[in-house]
């Protein structure tokens, strides 16, 4: 379930299946490392909960949920990315971060 060092971006999508939608095996695993495996850091104080900062406590590297899908229903299939430090601190400064050393 652990990020790979050569993971950067997973996109999660949905698929119809016999009628109902379902969510593909990166949508699911986006779901699993964000509730068993990330930390959660910060929420995008320009987005509220759109987008989502995170560490992976395995390797520190910063990863960002977002919802690129936000005509779909609930925001749609989700995409973690990962951020480097400095764009990180760029992006979340001036919230709950501000204790927090990013670095």
């Amino acid at each position: 379930m652990k990020l790979d060092p050569s993971e950067t971006d997973l996109i999660g999508r949905w698929l119809e299946l016999n009628g109902s939608v379902v969510a593909d095996p990166v949508e699911q695993r986006i779901g699993d490392l964000v509730a068993r495996h990330l930390k959660k850091v910060a929420v995008s104080p320009q987005s509220g909960a759109w987008e989502t900062l995170y560490r992976d406590p395995s390797d520190g590297r910063f990863w960002e949920l977002t919802y690129p899908h936000g005509e779909m229903h609930g925001g749609g299939p989700t995409r973690l990315t990962s951020l480097s430090a400095d764009e990180a601190a760029k992006k979340y400064s001036g919230d709950e971060t501000d204790f927090l050393d990013l670095s």
